[in-house]
């Protein structure tokens, strides 16, 4: 599943391109400087695609055990190419270099993943990328739980279903969709009237209210979102589809990718630090977290790239 999506990359890969591309994106955002810059951060933007597509492809010819460490170090370094298009001194300084993230003590007794938690720096890469990329800014000391992150990506629906008995999401519509089609069980979900809940549902997405049919309230888009802007709905790769969370403090807007991002740090950090555990859950098949972990390796091993090359056609106003 993952190299179609790694392909799309191939045109990034020459100086010519990557120093145009990135002359025209400077100049756009009226950046001092603009061509020295472009030229000086042309090769730097190449090594960062080139490395992240390596770690990429290389992951999906590894085990289980160690595949965690090749996504986010993939992942990392087409970031820090994304972050060299909004931000032509990356990295200006050592603060920027850390992950931003940290992950707690573990009790090693009933230990759950999916309970686990990671917690965010006030510096690193995390916040960096969040700020530059995606306008998110993000408040040192939040925590995100696994189960948290992990029920925002909609390709687990069916495992999380099985597994856990939870339907975390709803189906709105097709990406292509002029109008989606919120079911009113929302309302019960979200413990709001109709009238509300127009209210809140505009104002946190910038759909509009349309209509309604028996069981269906309809938004129309106000203006056109790609899969990456999508948020605080939750974009379906395969299905090319728009999915509702059902929890009301989840309707905000997180680009998925940041989600992807903390759990494979966590991920990662299990890989090399908690070889025991990680062990026993990969060959005793004693927990349901595991089909979970490797739903989510299978789904984010293709929005990784899918959702990076988004950001830099996007940035680079590539239609």
């Amino acid at each position: 599943m993952t190299a179609p999506y790694l392909q799309l990359f191939s045109p990034f890969q020459s100086v010519e391109t990557a120093q145009k591309l990135l002359k025209k994106c400077y100049q756009n955002q009226q950046i001092e400087h603009f061509e020295q810059k472009s030229y000086h951060n042309a090769y730097s933007f190449i090594y960062y695609v080139e490395h992240g597509l390596s770690y990429l492809q290389q992951s999906s010819n590894t085990p289980t055990s160690i595949k965690p460490v090749l996504l986010f170090y993939g992942m990392v370094q087409l970031i820090k190419a994304c972050l060299l298009t909004v931000d032509p001194l990356y990295p200006e300084s050592t603060s920027v270099l850390a992950h931003g993230v940290s992950t707690r003590k573990r009790k090693k007794q009933s230990y759950e993943f999916i309970q686990d938690e990671v917690k965010i720096q006030k510096n690193g890469l995390f916040s960096h990328f969040s700020d530059k990329m995606f306008h998110v800014k993000q408040m040192e000391g939040t925590k995100y739980s696994m189960q948290q992150l992990l029920f925002a990506i909609p390709e687990l629906e069916r495992t999380i279903k099985i597994t856990k008995n939870k339907t975390p999401f709803l189906f709105v519509g097709k990406m292509t969709d002029e109008v989606i089609k919120v079911p009113l069980t929302i309302l019960d979900d979200y413990k709001m009237t109709q009238d509300r809940f127009k209210q809140y549902f505009q104002k946190q997405t910038s759909y509009e209210y349309d209509s309604q049919n028996k069981d269906q309230l309809l938004f129309s888009y106000s203006k056109k979102k790609g899969p990456l802007n999508c948020s605080p709905l939750l974009f379906h790769l395969e299905k090319k589809a728009l999915f509702i969370p059902r929890k009301k403090e989840s309707l905000t807007i997180f680009p998925e990718i940041l989600n992807h991002y903390l759990i494979l740090y966590n991920l990662s950090m299990i890989c090399r630090y908690e070889t025991e555990w990680w062990g026993e859950l990969l060959h005793t098949f004693t927990s349901s977290d595991l089909s979970l972990i490797q739903q989510f390796l299978e789904t984010t091993s293709a929005k990784i790239p899918f959702y990076l090359h988004e950001y830099l056609v996007g940035t680079f106003g590539i239609e």
